[in-house]
């Protein structure tokens, strides 16, 4: 499946700030090990960091690739059972890459198990500055009926 290009755009997004999530890891191990906190092996930590980000972006890349697939899809059960395998999976190869970071004696497990967590941290950067969604990429709050509120509203939590 080919990401469309809005999802190419927030994937490379979450990239990009997966990478500079990395380097200020780095900087903070390699801070931690000068006042006499763990060692700083550049092989292992840059190893940990390389490979643990390519799984959360992987993670995300993935969670894209489901979005498009399930808008495609008429019936909700099936939606929700598409998210929900896709949630299963995801939580899997991160619950995986994780064991493998303690197993591994190669590979520095703050290092390796942290980049998991940079995509949320980059999501609610963006967040807090307003530069989630941008300007024309905003979500259109829905027409409230004159009968009342739909079924789907989130009512008072709406966004």
């Amino acid at each position: 499946m080919k990401l469309q290009p809005a999802s190419r755009k927030e994937l490379s997004r979450i990239a990009v700030g997966t990478l500079a999530c990395d380097a200020v890891m780095i900087a903070a191990l390699f801070l931690l090990s000068l006042v006499g906190v763990g060692t700083f092996d550049v092989f292992r930590i840059l190893l940990g960091a390389a490979c643990g980000s390519v799984v959360a972006i992987a993670n995300f890349a993935i969670l894209c690739m489901t979005v498009q697939s399930a808008v495609e899809i008429e019936n909700k059960k099936k939606m929700k059972a598409r998210f929900q395998l896709s949630y299963n999976i995801r939580l899997g190869l991160q619950a995986g890459w994780v064991v493998l970071c303690f197993v591994l004696k190669p590979i520095h497990f703050v290092a390796g198990a942290a980049p998991i967590l940079f995509p949320n941290v980059v999501i609610f950067f963006l967040q807090s500055r307003n530069k989630l969604f941008e300007s024309s990429d905003t979500p259109a709050k829905p027409i409230p009926d004159e009968d009342g509120p739909e079924e789907d509203s989130l009512g008072p939590f709406e966004v």
